[in-house]
């Protein structure tokens, strides 16, 4: 049977970090889910953070899985990255052993499900050669491109680099929306190549724990926004429309925010709001490394998620709070509708009085609330079984 190899590079270089972003979850799902169906006959790879390819120990590269999983159920600990000297075994136990060259024709396929390493095009290619493997990535998004005004200073000349080398070197790939999938194919043939087939398969939504619902000690409804905080994700919006409530509205009918994500780019001017503006202070809470218990908490406890983002690749958020029956107040952009359908309420990002109006009916549980509320049992959260299914279907068609 030809080689089947994933790549968890991504897993490996965030060994210092307490709480999972997005990507992570996606490839530990990746390593689960290729596992239960191909068992023994699936190898791990990595790019170590000292920059070296190679394969990995199986019996490693399944322990160190299983303690990722452990410290994001369980971690209590701050935002705080763990000491470089207390990761540094999982480090040494995470070598990588360069392959022997595949033989010709071994007619593998490798797998890669992060962005990780993109960038060095030469690198995958010299990695695809010696495995002699073919190349099925998964494509999370391209708003850096799309919307340059989002990113980091030169994050959109580094992602496409990214693209660059899935389109050079990608016999497949598997998108996690029809939007980002169609994304993708328009800046391929953008740069004059080939199409590589695509294949669409939403993200799977993941269990959110069980746990009681969080409530605040004076009881007020509260609202989750759950992201990082980066001008795309629309923060700027929900707080003015907070301070305007808090210099508007008495103390008590002013609903709580709970702002939940890592801190991260170009984003001053929010946290100047977050950290200066006393009209916010007894009722927006911050938090930036949150434990999947806690997590839990919130997400059932919570009036609504709100989620005025500009650019999606892909709606994580919204499925999880759907599918503990928490209602839904999203911006709307197409990623979001792939992946709420007609269940929440959809608002134009910049409708500031729109999404006023909303809130304070969802605060006070009111006709848009219940109306919502009777159309959430007709939604279906997408599964990692599903998507699972497309990707074994695409190993396959690359494997024959």
């Amino acid at each position: 049977m030809t080689d089947l190899i994933l790549d968890i590079s991504r897993l490996i270089s965030r060994v210092r970090h307490v709480t999972p972003s997005g990507v992570d979850r996606v490839e530990m799902a990746y390593a689960r889910g290729l596992l239960a169906h191909y068992g023994e006959e699936l190898s791990f790879a990595a790019v170590h953070p000292v920059g070296a390819y190679g394969r990995l120990q199986r019996a490693a590269a399944l322990a160190y899985l299983d303690e990722l999983e452990r410290r994001w159920a369980e971690d209590h600990e701050s935002a705080r990255q763990r000491s470089l000297i207390s990761v540094l075994p999982w480090l040494r136990a995470l070598r990588p052993v360069r392959p022997d060259p595949a033989p010709d024709g071994a007619g593998g396929v490798y797998v890669q499900v992060s962005p990780h390493h993109l960038t060095r095009t030469e690198q995958v290619r010299r990695i695809l050669s010696r495995e002699r493997t073919r190349l099925l990535a998964l494509v999370h998004d391209l708003i850096p491109i799309e919307f340059p005004e989002y990113a980091r200073p030169g994050g959109a000349a580094l992602h496409a680099r990214r693209m660059t080398t899935l389109a050079r070197h990608a016999d497949a790939v598997i998108a996690n929306s029809a939007a980002t999938g169609a994304s993708f194919a328009r800046w391929t043939e953008q740069q004059g190549k080939a199409v590589p087939p695509i294949h669409v398969a939403l993200l799977g939504t993941e269990p959110v724990a069980q746990a009681p619902a969080h409530t605040f000690a004076d009881a007020r409804p509260y609202f989750l926004c759950l992201g990082t905080i980066e001008p795309r994700k629309n923060h700027l919006l929900l707080l003015h429309l907070w301070r305007q409530m808090a210099e508007t509205l008495p103390a008590e009918q002013v609903p709580r925010l709970v702002v939940v994500g890592r801190r991260g780019w170009e984003n001053e001017q929010i946290l100047d709001l977050l950290e200066r503006c006393d009209a916010l202070k007894h009722h927006v809470t911050e938090i930036n490394g949150c434990p999947d218990s806690e997590l839990a908490a919130l997400l059932r406890g919570a009036r609504a998620l709100l989620m005025p983002s500009f650019a999606e690749g892909y709606g994580m958020p919204i499925a999880e709070a759907l599918s503990v029956g928490m209602p839904v107040l999203a911006s709307d952009i197409a990623a979001h509708r792939e992946v709420g359908g007609p269940v929440p309420d959809y608002r134009d990002p910049l409708d500031g009085p729109g999404w006023c109006a909303a809130i304070l009916d969802y605060a006070a549980s009111g006709e848009r609330y219940q109306a919502q509320m009777q159309r959430l049992p007709d939604w279906h959260a997408p599964d990692w079984s599903a998507h699972m299914e497309i990707a074994r279907r695409a190993i396959e068609s690359l494997r024959s």
